[in-house]
């Protein structure tokens, strides 16, 4: 093939990618009140599910996790806001949930030019990635960003100053919030790919656990600062597994 037959080939690939998000940002426009009522606002209820479990478990020690009768209530302070972020949260979505199929069909387009233990560890990777991605969304959407909702809608510098919660900013904490954890959770794939090219090796892990286990801890402090240590070590040891599956991807 000629240069310019691939570049027809990659113009088709990237054609096929726009339908997808534009087909799937459509079924998701169409049903996103059902899914921003019962899903993207339930963090603001009482009755999430980690609420409850936190409820009932400084319960037992006689602490307290919070108001149990938390309730948070959004505002719109601007005229077309609403339907901005109907329609940017469709195409955000839609982006996330066919990000595997948007993958799958550049990789179509690049594999004949791979070898074959390359197109084998590509795979791998895309697998592992994958999954990785979706299970930090996961625990940012149930329990950092919840943590932290719960945590900075009731302080307060001042008695004198209510909370006011606009959408727009609870908006752009929530995707900012799920889409560093998506992130964050990459780091395994990061070490095992820096691992096969010989520059990270398990000693490393080993040296440095015991001050990434302070960094850690600082850092789950920070994400969430209460006082309560159910919060801080449901934060943490995400983050301390993490770093030991890390370790365990990259050779001695």
């Amino acid at each position: 093939m000629t240069f310019w037959d691939h570049l027809d080939a990659l113009r088709g690939v990237l054609l096929r990618m726009a339908v997808t998000v534009a087909v799937a940002a459509i079924a998701i426009f169409c049903v996103l009140p059902d899914i921003f009522d019962k899903v993207i606002l339930a963090p603001c209820h009482a009755a999430f599910p980690l609420y409850r479990l936190f409820d009932r478990l400084t319960d037992m020690w006689g602490a307290t996790a919070g108001d149990p009768a938390f309730n948070l209530s959004l505002i719109n302070t601007q005229l077309a806001s609403q339907f901005y972020i109907h329609l940017s949260l469709s195409v955000q979505l839609a982006v996330i949930l066919t990000f595997p199929l948007l993958i799958y069909l550049l990789w179509q387009f690049v594999s004949p030019a791979l070898y074959p233990h390359e197109r084998r560890n590509a795979s791998s990777a895309f697998l592992f990635g994958n999954i990785l991605f979706y299970l930090g969304m996961a625990v940012g959407y149930y329990l950092i960003f919840p943590l932290t909702l719960r945590f900075l809608a009731g302080y307060q510098l001042s008695a004198d100053i209510p909370n006011t919660i606009t959408l727009d900013s609870y908006m752009d904490n929530f995707m900012s919030i799920l889409l560093v954890m998506g992130v964050t959770f990459e780091i395994p794939l990061v070490t095992w790919i820096l691992g096969r090219l010989g520059i990270l090796y398990r000693s490393f892990f080993t040296r440095y656990r015991r001050h990434a286990i302070v960094v850690l801890v600082i850092a789950a402090a920070v994400i969430t600062p209460t006082s309560d240590p159910f919060t801080l070590a449901a934060v943490f040891l995400p983050l301390y597994l993490l770093w030991e599956l890390s370790a365990r991807l990259v050779k001695k």
